[in-house]
């Protein structure tokens, strides 16, 4: 054991925040620390004590480090036994001097006083008179832990339950939840630089996706013909199925970023025809790239106390993709979505992070295929203009003498003659009569939210679905048989492999 006095002397030397390289607790030291000498180099500046800087070690390595073993592993043992391996074992990470100083990045007289400090400080008599290794002595080896998100991964399985089975439209668990999980997303970063947030719409990578909708019944496909932009687009509330992302009622709008991805999301089975076409982004929206979360990262120092938090729930981001768009049986869809509906609501009332909707990859179609859904408020499709008394027919084919020949056409009949400065108007989707003072009826657009697709009636196809082709991980299946053996009755202290040798 060191001499107490000794100890005490080397606490009060000082070391100031330019002999610090860690920018943030170099940072730290500037704003809180008092002009003092530097012992090290000698230079007038904000400095911490040494007794102070130890302190801060002490604390950095309980959370972000761990001292390594000073003896092999049993199968390192038997390896060095073994006369013919060449096999050398060498301890794991790196002499604590060391080990302080590359977690500060300080000069190695500095990082020498403080392992003096902190050695004395956990230093044991009988540990001394054994020479048994204690934290931070002189010949201890240390290394970096691994981020672990358990405490995440329980948070989630809590989430899930919860809203399963106890309060599914008012839970503060899964409020608090979603809270500590997406808060600050929006500023968030990948591997590569790139920000979880991708802009849509003109000037951007992002301007056109596509959707598809399947048809049974003739009149209802020709409904749809003549006036795509309601059909295609996203329902009426009292439409609105349920869906992954958004709960039954929720009108929403689901698309892809190429018509193949779009037509197997819709899942159609052979003989239906489904309807697609492309719709153009009119107007900038914000869209949270969950695909990008299996590459986020987090940057910091360990001498932030939110550093080690940081870490860990990045790791619980990346995984967190998988989860919310893993392929869920169709018997299964309503209870296992509850999850992910709850996930999409949060995002799209967050008012802080201000996002209009998600990428999340296809769970129908492999390679690079992506869903993107627009939220309620930002899933308005803007509406064919027709001139007033426009009749829009449909016809799905013409009999010949060679028999029924498809062809999907659409006629739009305008009026013969239109008035003299009568702009052409838009057909409201919803309408309803108002008489206000005995006034005239008029008919009023009670949907307020700005358009944000266009549909591009050229665009529209109509597929008739023949066959579906499906690809496969195959498993065969083994199957072995054997005579039933008589059961061998355990003597005291047997095992059942003792019996088997």
């Amino acid at each position: 054991m060191s001499d107490p006095q000794e100890i005490e002397t080397l606490k009060t030397k000082k070391l100031c925040y330019s002999c610090v390289g860690d920018s943030y607790l170099s940072g730290e030291m500037r704003e809180r620390g008092r002009k003092m000498r530097c012992s090290y180099c000698a230079r007038l500046a904000n400095s911490y004590r040494i007794g102070v800087l130890a302190e801060r070690i002490e604390e950095v390595f309980d959370q972000h480090y761990f001292r390594t073993s000073d003896q092999p592993t049993p199968l390192q043992y038997s390896m060095l036994a073994d006369k013919e391996s060449d096999y050398d074992w060498e301890r794991d990470g790196e002499p604590v001097l060391y080990a302080i100083m590359n977690a500060a990045d300080i000069p190695k007289a500095a990082a020498q006083d403080i392992q003096q400090i902190l050695e004395d400080q956990y230093s044991d008599f009988d540990a001394t008179v054994s020479g048994e290794e204690t934290e931070f002595s002189s010949d201890s080896y240390y290394e970096e832990k691994g981020t672990d998100d358990w405490h995440w991964q329980q948070d989630w399985q809590e989430f899930d339950r919860s809203l399963k089975t106890e309060a599914r439209f008012f839970s503060s668990v899964a409020a608090s939840n979603l809270m500590s999980i997406f808060e600050g997303i929006d500023l968030m970063k990948t591997q590569d630089g790139r920000s979880l947030i991708v802009d849509a719409g003109p000037g951007t990578s992002l301007t056109e996706l596509y959707r598809a909708r399947p048809f049974q019944a003739d009149n209802k496909l020709m409904e749809a013909l003549t006036r795509p932009d309601l059909h295609l687009g996203s329902p009426p509330s009292m439409d609105a199925k349920a869906g992954r992302m958004n709960a039954h009622g929720i009108s929403v709008f689901y698309g892809a970023n190429n018509p193949k991805v779009a037509l197997a999301e819709v899942r159609p089975p052979v003989g239906n025809r489904v309807m697609v076409a492309r719709f153009e982004i009119v107007r900038q929206v914000r869209l949270l790239d969950l695909t990008a979360l299996s590459e986020v990262i987090t940057s910091g120092s360990i001498f932030d106390p939110t550093f080690a938090g940081r870490l860990e729930r990045a790791m619980f981001l990346r995984s967190l993709s998988n989860r919310i768009t893993r392929p869920v049986m169709p018997d299964d869809e309503p209870f296992e979505y509850i999850a992910t509906q709850a996930v999409a609501d949060f995002i799209a009332t967050e008012s802080t992070m201000q996002i209009d909707g998600l990428i999340f990859p296809s769970v129908q179609t492999a390679g690079i295929a992506l869903n993107i859904l627009f939220f309620h408020k930002a899933a308005r499709v803007e509406e064919i203009k027709l001139p007033e008394g426009t009749e829009v027919k449909a016809s799905l084919g013409e009999m010949y003498e060679e028999g029924w020949e498809v062809n999907y056409t659409v006629i739009e009949e305008v009026p013969l003659k239109i008035e003299k400065g009568e702009e052409k108007k838009e057909n409201p989707r919803f309408e309803y009569l108002l008489t206000e003072h005995g006034g005239d009826w008029k008919s009023l657009n009670t949907d307020f939210r700005p358009s944000t697709l266009k549909i591009d009636v050229e665009s529209i196809s109509v597929h008739i679905i023949q066959s579906v082709d499906f690809s496969t991980q195959e498993h065969k299946v083994y199957r072995h048989r054997w005579e039933k053996q008589d059961t061998v009755p355990l003597g005291p202290g047997e095992e059942f492999n003792d019996i088997l040798l």
